[in-house]
């Protein structure tokens, strides 16, 4: 009779368990592709009661998305902009509102006979045929991209060669599968275990493009929520803020 006294309790709290089980919805960032499983792998297991589910896309594509309804607690922009426009439609906190990591722009190819002194010589190269950027418009990578471009005095001889992808990863993967001899991605997706032995990479020298601090910040829905707030002060611990450090990610 005790025995079974006991499995039926352990079955209620484990019941219990799955029906208080909470989960955090994340619209992620496409630079952040490769990083962020690991780090919500590491917050699940500090709070085992809650799940984490991750979109990514373009931040700009995102932000579309938070305000026709999608359900997302927590926004992981790729600058401070899109957020902010965010919270002036009422659709995510102002206080909550944190840049947590600054993203490098790197030029990579895969193609051995392009060469890559500088990345002027890059742009200015016949054997690039095919120059891949984010969609300047909706991807901050691609924006900066784009800025840089444009201080070299080189977007006359670019824009012939420009492909134009739907986000960062995606551009990452145009260079990758050789559909584009080179192009503008994030540090962060060349250093990624199963990329950084492929092709070559130079950073962009910061002071051709704004620098790309990436705001984090909760949505209306979010604010409400305890495991949503508790997963942003995750992302500022020291174990978060080493995982940003070995993907190349500057930190505040």
């Amino acid at each position: 009779m005790k025995a079974r006294f006991w499995s039926i309790t352990l079955l209620g709290l484990v019941l219990a368990s799955f029906c208080s089980a909470e989960t955090i919805r994340v619209a992620a960032a496409a630079n952040l592709t490769f990083v962020l499983p690991r780090l919500d792998t590491a917050f699940r297991l500090g709070h085992p009661g809650t799940g984490v589910t991750t979109t990514f896309g373009s931040s700009g594509n995102l932000v579309s998305q938070i305000r026709q309804g999608a359900p997302y607690d927590v926004f992981l922009s790729a600058d401070m902009a899109f957020p902010r426009k965010l919270i002036a439609s009422g659709d995510a906190d102002a206080g909550s509102l944190k840049p947590f990591v600054y993203g490098k722009l790197v030029l990579w190819t895969v193609n051995p006979a392009v060469p890559l002194s500088s990345v002027a010589e890059v742009v200015r190269n016949s054997k690039v045929v095919k120059l891949v950027i984010a969609n300047p418009r909706t991807a901050p990578y691609g924006y900066a991209a784009q800025e840089a471009i444009a201080r070299l005095g080189l977007m006359e001889v670019a824009v012939p060669k420009i492909v134009v992808a739907e986000n960062i990863a995606q551009a990452a993967q145009f260079v990758s599968s050789g559909n584009a001899d080179a192009g503008f991605v994030a540090l962060a997706l060349v250093l990624a275990p199963n990329v950084k032995d492929r092709g070559r990479y130079i950073e962009v020298p910061q002071d051709l493009y704004t620098p790309i601090a990436q705001g984090a910040v909760l949505t209306s829905r979010g604010a409400h929520k305890e495991a949503a707030r508790a997963y942003l002060k995750f992302l500022f611990s020291a174990e978060a803020r080493m995982t940003f450090r070995r993907f190349g990610y500057g930190l505040p």
